[in-house]
């Protein structure tokens, strides 16, 4: 893929749409007093662009379950947001999870992003199912869809999954997904918007109808976002290690090319058919904030009622 053209796209974003597009964003739970600071922060300052919804991740092994839903929870109860939990089957029995899908629902939360899931501490590493557990998203999906009527998101893999044979492979795995009861796919990020579309055509043509929302990641820390893209198999292409080649102590520069990055992929997405745009924040607003702007996602007007409370 050639690198984004210079600022046609970026100039035309917010203009050239035929209607506000739909944001969703993602957030991790926090870790710290500081990180759970941070993240409201965060919430806070999205929360007035209305997303369609913000899913809370899962950390590998299921290992941030009770932050996860103590964060969704509280979403629920102080903000206008509709709040999505993710949800894996690994290290956990199938009774496990049903408690945590029967409690989400008791809850409240009415969208759960359904995963397979990494083994602890090894993202990309060699997934073992528990003889007693789900044996992957799809058998979770089920077993959601089985407890309550939940709106159940999966994800796809435009790079192929790395467990997988092909992408024929992939996107017969989506189509059992969704025979399971998925309602959304979620992909997970790129940066080859061609090579996504080759993709996406492939998708459509095999009979996929569900909405599909490209996963845009955008990213001021090259280095940082090696280490996410590599273990999963996201190529990273070349024209966009040299926009951040020498910046290293430059973070304002890097901050600036990774919002004009995300917006110009936005763009020509918005300009292939593409309406529906999930946001990976890392915690983090003020990127995902000047990108929705610039798409022509603003804040809501205040209701009267709401202006005088």
């Amino acid at each position: 893929m050639s690198p984004p053209s210079a600022l046609g796209p970026v100039a035309r974003a917010g203009a050239g749409l035929a209607k506000r597009p739909s944001v969703s964003f993602e957030f991790s739970p926090p870790k710290t007093p500081e990180a759970e600071e941070s993240l409201w922060e965060a919430i806070r300052r999205l929360e007035p662009l209305n997303p369609s919804f913000v899913s809370v991740t899962y950390g590998a092994g299921g290992s941030t379950r009770d932050r996860t839903h103590r964060t969704v929870v509280r979403m629920l109860k102080e903000t206008r947001l509709r709040p999505a939990a993710h949800l894996t089957c690994v290290e956990a029995s199938r009774a496990e999870v049903d408690e945590v899908v029967q409690a989400y629902w008791d809850a409240g939360i009415r969208h759960i992003v359904a995963l397979r899931g990494d083994p602890p501490g090894q993202i990309g590493g060699v997934y073992v199912p528990r003889p007693d557990g789900y044996l992957n998203a799809t058998e979770l999906t089920s077993g959601i869809k089985a407890i309550a009527p939940f709106e159940v998101s999966v994800s796809l893999y435009p790079q192929v999954h790395p467990e997988s044979p092909s992408v024929d492979h992939d996107i017969d795995v989506l189509k059992a997904k969704i025979d399971a009861g998925a309602t959304r796919a979620i992909t997970q990020f790129f940066y080859d918007i061609d090579s996504f579309l080759r993709f996406m055509d492939r998708v459509r043509k095999a009979g996929v109808t569900i909405p599909i929302s490209p996963g845009i990641m955008p990213v001021s820390n090259f280095k940082g976002l090696k280490k996410m893209a590599g273990p999963v198999g996201i190529p990273l292409p070349g024209w966009l290690g040299n926009l951040f080649e020498g910046l290293d102590k430059d973070p304002e520069t890097r901050r600036l090319i990774a919002a004009s990055v995300a917006t110009e992929m936005c763009a020509r997405l918005a300009e292939e058919g593409f309406s529906d745009f999930h946001f990976y924040t890392l915690n983090r607003a003020d990127l995902v904030y000047a990108i929705c702007r610039v798409l022509g996602v603003h804040e809501e007007p205040s209701k009267p009622s709401e202006a005088a409370a």
